[in-house]
């Protein structure tokens, strides 16, 4: 149990080894599961539990905080880190109601199978008094599922935001203590899963920016109590400005495509061009999803497989597709033994990033003179492209 503020408190878990998340998700620092308790003068709430494997930490700091009653359990989000425990609270609290939207109430019952008694649907822009303190309820949907929403608790000028500008980041800490650290784990937290809903990210930072917050609580990392920090950088990260930077992820089996990675990626410094390249047999896919929040142009490099793409370039192309990045230019380069449809088939992998596909490089065997002039052409090409952007 830890104190946010008087008769505040965060009472979530702290998962210091966790590594994987939805089994898809790297995790190298750990994560946290917040939850918080407000106290008003005739109300008390909670707002959101934690992983149900964490339900013991949240009783357990809920004694320390020497909370005795639950009116209300806010649930901001129908996933089970937030939402799993909620079932373990109505036994421990009985007369306390779940309040949400309508879209997550259908959530809740699907997937926890709370029984439809226990719930006070709100609306948007609703309101809710403890007594003393004053809950406003303002959807935000799409932060990163359709039913979210966030809280505003008025007169302590804090936002409950749940995912929305969450960081999974284990640390003590409640509050942000060290920016870089912070920094890079909200950067890959937005870019892992908030990134495919940057449009609609930007609509609800203007419903943020209309509060005067003093403090942003989400639902994973430590509480923002200089929330500046945190809005400027998604407004940023959410826009559709990018970098002078290009994204070079490769695989190869017999040398011949990372030989072409490390030439292009010679071209592309000496042409003044930033380059991050990853070797997708070894990448943590949280770089990667980072790596493509800002960069104009992606590179996918990839050896033949039984006439298609390697299967780590065809995961990469998949990922990057699902992540719909701001990406303003693609292309595939690589080799083949004797046939390839790898261009057509990362190509068409990627529609759902608007980009213009530059000119691949496609090699048969081990590139040559010929092919390195090529490269060297695709490599002019991106920096020219950039150049005419304004990068």
């Amino acid at each position: 149990m830890r104190v946010v503020k008087d008769d505040i408190f965060a009472v979530g878990a702290i998962d210091w080894d966790r590594r994987l998340f939805d089994e898809l998700i790297p995790l190298p620092d750990g994560t946290t599961y917040n939850s918080y308790v407000v106290k008003g003068s005739e109300k008390t709430v909670l707002l959101d539990t934690v992983e149900p494997v964490h339900a013991n930490v949240l009783i357990n700091n809920l004694i320390k905080a020497g909370v005795e009653k639950i009116d209300y359990i806010v649930a901001h989000h129908g996933e089970q880190d937030h939402s799993g425990s909620i079932v373990d609270m109505l036994l421990l609290y009985p007369a306390a109601k779940v309040v949400t939207n309508a879209k997550c109430k259908g959530l809740l019952i699907d997937h926890l199978g709370i029984d439809e008694d226990y719930f006070i649907t709100i609306e948007d822009g609703e309101e809710l008094s403890l007594g003393n303190k004053t809950l406003k309820f303002l959807f935000t949907p799409w932060v990163h599922w359709p039913e979210t929403f966030c809280t505003f608790l008025k007169e302590d000028k804090i936002l409950f935001s749940c995912d929305f500008f969450g960081a999974h980041l284990a640390t003590s800490n409640v509050f942000v203590e060290n920016n870089g650290d912070v920094y890079e784990a909200a950067k890959r937290y937005y870019a892992e899963i908030m990134q495919p809903f940057r449009k609609i990210i930007r609509n609800n930072l203007a419903i943020v920016e209309k509060l005067d917050c003093e403090m942003i609580a989400p639902s994973h990392g430590p509480v923002y109590d200089e929330p500046k920090f945190i809005i400027d950088a998604y407004k940023d990260w959410a826009s559709e400005d990018v970098q002078n930077e290009v994204v070079l992820a490769y695989v190869s089996m017999h040398d011949s495509t990372r030989k072409m990675a490390e030439y292009l990626c010679d071209a592309l410094i000496e042409r003044g061009v930033k380059v991050m390249q990853f070797d997708l047999t070894t990448v943590d896919s949280g770089k990667l999803a980072i790596s493509l929040v800002d960069a104009a142009t992606v590179l996918i490099g990839t050896p033949t497989v039984l006439v298609g793409a390697h299967p780590a370039a065809a995961n990469a192309a998949f990922l990057a597709n699902a992540m719909r990045p701001k990406t303003k230019f693609v292309s595939v380069f690589g080799s083949f033994g004797w046939a390839s449809k790898a261009v057509e088939q990362l190509t068409g992998m990627m529609s759902n990033i608007k980009a213009e596909v530059l000119e691949p490089v496609m090699v048969k065997g081990y590139p040559g003179d010929e092919d390195f002039a090529r490269l060297d052409a695709l490599a002019e090409t991106i920096a020219q492209k950039h150049n005419e952007a304004g990068l």
